[in-house]
């Protein structure tokens, strides 16, 4: 008969032994052809680049992959597809991964386009057994309308389109129904982890991890550090072992930075003190003028671009909190030189600082944030805005296709959303429309409209008001220059920049 102390060891060491692999291609030997994967990471932050290198050579194919995004043309995801592993692809953005955008337009390779936070929610419901939920991302457009292209012919023309969604309305809102998402297998990497599959996930590269984790009928972690049980405090450990099927520690790290970001250094002097002020340029005077709807204490979500820039340009006295959606709130300036991390970007993939306060979390909690309303103002950009503000911004079909990122969640989370844009396009054509001609990101979602030129007020139901004027242009040239019809405010005056 075993006493209790030496079973307990018994099991212990059968547990360890169960979960422990010792290489990522021992871990990954059995996924088999036509697997359907949930795989962790947002860009190149938080990637299982082991056992994504290992499955590249395993030889593994007509892979479903689930992921944000897939990675560069060179690393992450994108290494099986340039090996044509993968049949379909479930994610968010495609970004700059020329090879994504190519198979994609080419016929070569299935994409269902999912905005970010309800892929997230989706990965989040199917690990928690909840077959479908309601969401308002999405209602107006084509994800909820269907139509959307799913697989292009070699011609070019659509061989597969999307179906559409289910509607439902509460409380006098309409609402998109979207289906859970599980998988055969789960990919995901942590900072650490011990023999039980316990894990700590580290800054910002927990993104998409915990969710893929828990979606997967098969979770294979790999880990930078594997430690014994009882090395990780009960309380820092982010995902427990119970999720967690294998666990491998990685044999090496690149952990590549994608969009390598440092702050400036400040400028050692003004200039003469007689020296005229310099004229704004149409984006700087975009950029100061956005600023100016930040207020004490709000939460703000800014996009990349132009809208990051406003931070630059917060007014005295007035503090604001910056949320990103791949997971940190109270985010930082650009780095120092030599002193960027690879594990902390912001949703635009470029390095990023802590400040004090800071959070980090997963891309579930960060969209339940945005999608809860918790999120006070919503700054982005845009090709198209029509005059009861319909967004789009994410899609040129046939030719662009970088996908919505969070972008529809954002907009449809019933919170303030500013555009910022140049009044016209490259080809001098109006983009204030009277009717959108790109598929939507929101419908009847900004609240207000700022370009170069001018800013309007935006009513879902009475259209635009002109509040401000650039001092350069008068009403009339506004007008020439705008698509869409619109009021003047009897109290126009000036942009405030």
């Amino acid at each position: 008969m075993i006493r209790g102390s030496n079973l307990c060891r018994a099991v212990l060491r059968r547990y360890q032994s169960s979960k422990v692999f010792p290489s990522a291609k021992e871990a990954v030997a059995d996924i088999p052809n036509g697997a359907k994967l949930c795989v962790g990471g947002f860009g190149l932050c938080g990637i299982p680049e082991n056992l994504i290198g290992a499955l590249r050579e395993s030889g593994a194919s007509d892979l479903t992959c689930v992921s944000n995004n897939a990675g560069v043309d060179d690393f992450g995801l994108g290494l099986l597809l340039q090996t044509n592993q993968v049949r379909k692809m479930i994610s968010s953005y495609v970004g700059e991964n020329k090879t994504f955008e190519r198979l994609y337009l080419t016929g070569g390779l299935e994409v269902e386009l999912t905005p970010q936070g309800t892929l997230a929610e989706r990965l989040r419901a199917g690990g928690a057994g909840i077959p479908a939920f309601y969401t308002p991302t999405a209602y107006g457009t084509n994800i909820q309308e269907g139509g959307v292209p799913v697989k292009y012919n070699a011609d070019g023309s659509v061989a597969i389109t999307s179906d559409a969604k289910e509607v439902r309305e509460f409380n006098g809102r309409h609402y998109v129904m979207e289906e859970a998402i599980t998988g055969d297998f789960s990919l995901v990497k942590a900072w650490k982890g011990d023999t039980h599959g316990n894990l700590v996930f580290r800054a910002s590269s927990k993104n998409f991890n915990p969710d893929c984790a828990k979606a997967g009928k098969i979770c294979i972690a790999e880990v930078e550090e594997l430690v014994e049980p009882g090395e990780l405090a009960p309380d820092e450990i982010h995902l427990p072992g119970i999720y967690v099927n294998r666990i491998v520690q990685g044999a090496s790290y690149e952990k590549r930075i994608e969009r390598l970001t440092l702050s400036k250094p400040s400028s050692s002097g003004s200039g003469d003190a007689g020296e005229a002020p310099k004229k704004l340029s149409g984006r700087d005077r975009i950029v100061r003028r956005a600023a100016k709807e930040f207020k004490d204490g709000m939460y703000v979500n800014l996009g990349i671009g132009v809208p990051t820039l406003a931070s630059n340009h917060i007014p005295p006295g007035v503090h604001v909190v910056l949320q990103s959606e791949n997971g940190l709130l109270g985010m930082g300036p650009y780095p120092k030189e030599g002193e960027a991390d690879a594990d902390l970007i912001n949703a635009g993939k470029e390095t990023v600082t802590y400040l004090p306060g800071s959070s980090t979390f997963s891309s579930s909690e960060s969209f339940a944030m945005i999608r809860g309303k918790h999120v006070d103002l919503t700054i982005l950009g845009a090709l198209e805005v029509n005059e009861f503000g319909d967004l789009a911004n994410w899609i040129i079909p046939g030719k662009m296709v970088k996908g919505m990122g969070g972008a529809m969640d954002l907009v449809s989370s019933g919170n303030k959303v500013v555009v910022t844009m140049e009044h016209c396009s490259k080809a001098g054509t109006s983009k204030v429309l009277k009717n959108c001609s790109l598929p939507l990101t929101g419908k009847n979602v900004v609240s207000l409209i700022i370009t170069e030129l001018a800013v309007f007020d935006v009513s879902p139901t009475e259209g635009l008001t002109l509040i401000e004027k650039s001092p350069d242009v008068t009403v009339e040239e506004i007008t020439a220059k705008t698509d869409a019809p619109f009021k003047v405010s009897p109290n126009l005056i000036d942009m405030q920049c």
